[in-house]
């Protein structure tokens, strides 16, 4: 039975480096894998190509490449990441100019294109999956539309000789499938084979929520040595089972239950799970510990896949504002809800939407209604946010929080805040046909 060795580099864009540089040196693998692309981190992506034609791939992206690349030249392995965010082929000549300042010679560097179809969406009609609504009548506060390619642009610049393979909007599975696809010579029509891959893509992409990082709970779930939380590395076999596990000595732990608890996240229907490359069936998945930090995966099946991809849509819907302050001592509930009714009042008059007060550390996650107080808090921050139509009136809450500070009532104090846009995302569907991708080389 014929295995390859993959790992995890990271979850999401602003994940920890030196994990992925211990994979690198340790982990015997022959791929290592950036997943780092969230719906809204896409479109942020393509603002910042629009102010800058250079920019608008992922701003760790070089210095992840410094970290990696000569451990990856050196022991062969093979990256693939969706780095590329709104701009992989910026994003492949900034790793070629790294590998070139580093001295590594004969990088063959590929960048995936296709996943942008905002002239796809503007010419055609649209309507957002969650509501139903028109995406035309965004107009001009349409900013990126991005499709999630599957792994077919991927597998064929591993088989055009790839060393590192830089994406766009890919689904994060497909990341992973590709090289099992590469290695194993699947059909890309076996939909059993490509379910299993699914699998194992989906327990690898989210990186440390795998190996306990989000599992960890004191007293309920222990894991040792969070501050050195190893990535996991999955041994697929040929017929898509995987043996998942971590770099010996690696902090975290792999077990039954954070292979469970991966498994099930973000998914709807377990059964139906659906991809560009397949609709995958995780019903039916076993899980085995044969070691410590070792567990078996098998079981996942597959149906053919939609014959629609699904597009993440960006858009410009207003601006936030925000103000804190807080309030400490005897009296600090009072005081605290004191400021909050000053501040209904004052702005109750600039045409905020969807005004919210929060008291940070009493009611801010779950809401009166479900927060219980055993006995006053000797502290409490005010948060104060909402939404505007423009940037100057979503302003006004930081400068009215601020305004506490002499205006009433005492003891106010740490006041932040921050004025944003809101770059909002919404879902649509397009037809596969409508999507084609090509590849673009470099060569270091």
């Amino acid at each position: 039975m014929r295995k390859v060795r993959i790992g995890a580099g990271a979850g999401y864009s602003g994940d920890r480096i030196d994990p992925a540089v211990e994979l690198a040196a340790e982990g015997s693998i022959a791929y290592l894998v950036f997943e780092c692309l969230a719906e809204r981190t896409i479109a942020l992506a393509q603002k910042a190509k629009l102010q800058d034609r250079g920019g608008g791939y992922d701003p760790l992206l070089e210095e992840r490449m410094e970290a990696v690349l000569p451990l990856c030249k050196q022991n062969g392995i093979r990256i693939v990441s969706n780095m590329g965010a709104a701009n992989p082929a910026a994003a492949a000549a900034k790793t070629r100019e790294v590998a070139e300042r580093l001295g590594l010679r004969g990088l063959r560097i590929a960048a995936i294109h296709g996943d942008d179809v905002l002239a796809v969406i503007r010419s055609g009609q649209f309507t957002f999956t969650e509501n139903g609504r028109a995406v035309e009548a965004l107009g001009e506060s349409l900013i990126s539309a991005n499709a999630y390619l599957g792994s077919a642009p991927i597998v064929e610049a591993l088989a055009a000789g790839a060393d590192v393979i830089l994406t766009g909007r890919v689904a994060d599975p497909a990341l992973f499938l590709a090289p099992f696809i590469h290695e194993f010579g699947w059909s890309m029509d076996d939909w059993d084979l490509l379910g299993q891959g699914t699998v194992v893509g989906h327990l690898l992409e989210c990186a440390g929520q795998l190996t306990g990082g989000y599992f960890a709970d004191p007293g309920f779930k222990e894991v040792s040595n969070l501050a050195r939380l190893g990535f996991p590395i999955a041994e697929v076999s040929d017929d898509g089972s995987a043996v998942f596990s971590k770099v010996e000595g690696s902090g975290g732990l792999i077990n039954r239950a954070t292979c469970t608890e991966q498994l099930l996240y973000e998914i709807q229907d377990p059964s139906a799970y659906l991809t560009p490359d397949v609709v995958a069936d995780f019903s039916h998945v076993a899980m085995e510990e044969i070691g410590k930090d070792r567990v078996h995966v098998r079981g996942g099946q597959g149906r053919q896949r939609p014959e629609t991809l699904k597009v993440s849509v960006g858009y410009h819907d207003g601006y936030v504002g925000e103000g804190q302050i807080s309030y400490a001592g005897p009296g600090a509930p009072a005081r605290a809800e004191l400021a909050r009714e000053i501040l209904v009042e004052r702005l109750k008059d600039y045409g905020l939407d969807a005004l919210r007060f929060d008291f940070i550390g009493i009611n801010s996650i779950h809401g009166s209604p479900l927060s219980t107080m055993q006995c006053e808090p000797y502290e409490v921050r005010l948060r104060a946010v909402g939404r505007a139509e423009s940037l100057k009136t979503a302003a006004m809450i930081l400068r009215e929080v601020e305004a506490l500070y002499t205006n009433g009532p005492s003891g106010g104090g740490g006041v932040v805040g921050s004025t944003r846009e809101i770059i909002a995302i919404g879902s649509t569907l397009v037809p596969r046909t409508m999507v084609q991708h090509n590849i673009q080389y470099e060569v270091s």
